[in-house]
């Protein structure tokens, strides 16, 4: 697949070259330049092959053409997932619980990335899949897909930025009267799956806040400052308030608890190449939902 982005040159460019608008109007990088000067069509100018030295003069039109690489075989799968926002340039999917992201030893077809694979050929697209924020295999909600090396590029760049916004929904342990910030740094172990919190660590900062207290649990909304691999699931373990159902840093009960009660249910980005400012929102799933009712019913009787 390929895609064509073009950029009309702005007074305040006037007599810069290709390069400087490369750079300064969309952004990409010196890497992604190289690979677009192999190709024929990868830098016009005014429709015709241009060099990067060039110069160009108010009133031009820059473009490029992306086209997606070769990546490592993705096998197609009928994973079932909902698609929230959708472009020429990414897709905002929400990912279903139970699944991983991505193809991992031992599960090559039973992933996100195999449902979107999948999802793109039905279209009679054929594309790599790119993730730019990523949840854990019992995290649902959403995520920003991308459907070219660029738009990833700029997003994964802003992703720890105030120009991209995650909140969460949780059910955790215990009562929580009040909202607050956890500001505590996260380590890795050995090479253990579960997160420490340790000097030794990078900062990790999660900002919660309590929506309704429950029987013996607590829904909370969750800001996240800093993006560290199991972020949430410690910080709340850490003050005492574990993730209801989560086996790693609380107590697993299949029973009465389906999976860890985490839910990616905001984002708000600027888009890789409009420019548009975006905010896409998604209710929390059915078993969160029945567990809420579950644990309500219980505190009237």
């Amino acid at each position: 697949m390929e895609r064509v982005i073009s950029r009309r040159v702005s007074a305040e460019l006037d007599g810069v070259n290709v390069l400087t608008v490369l750079k300064k109007e969309l952004g990409m990088s010196t890497s992604l330049i190289k690979e677009l000067k192999k190709s024929v069509d990868g830098l016009l100018l005014n429709g015709v092959r241009t060099r990067t030295v060039d110069a160009v003069k108010e009133g031009d039109v820059v473009s490029v053409t992306l086209r997606d690489e070769k990546g490592a075989a993705i096998p197609p799968a009928d994973i079932r997932f909902g698609v929230a926002y959708e472009d020429e340039d990414i897709m905002v999917v929400v990912k279903p619980a139970g699944i991983p992201t991505h193809p991992v030893p031992g599960n090559y077809e039973n992933t996100l990335a195999n449902g979107v694979i999948r999802y793109y050929l039905n279209k009679g697209e054929e594309r790599v899949f790119r993730a730019v924020n990523r949840l854990d295999k019992d995290t649902s909600g959403l995520m920003v897909t991308t459907k070219n090396a660029y738009a990833q590029a700029r997003l994964c760049a802003m992703l720890h930025t105030n120009d991209f916004v995650r909140k969460y929904r949780c059910i955790v342990c215990g009562d929580v009267e009040r909202g607050g910030t956890v500001d505590a740094p996260i380590a890795v172990r050995d090479g253990a799956l579960k997160r420490v919190i340790s000097e030794e660590g990078k900062r990790a900062v999660t900002h919660y806040k309590t929506l309704e207290r429950l029987n013996g649990y607590t829904l909370l909304e969750v800001a996240l400052e800093t993006g560290r691999t199991h972020q949430i699931r410690a910080h709340m373990a850490h003050i005492g308030h574990p993730i209801a159902g989560d086996w790693l840093y609380g107590t697993e009960d299949k029973e009465n608890i389906p999976r860890q009660m985490l839910h990616s249910s905001y984002l708000s980005f600027v888009h890789p190449v409009s420019g548009e400012k975006l905010v896409i929102e998604s209710d929390i799933p059915q078993d969160m939902q029945d567990f809420i009712e579950k644990t309500f019913l219980k505190l009237l009787k």
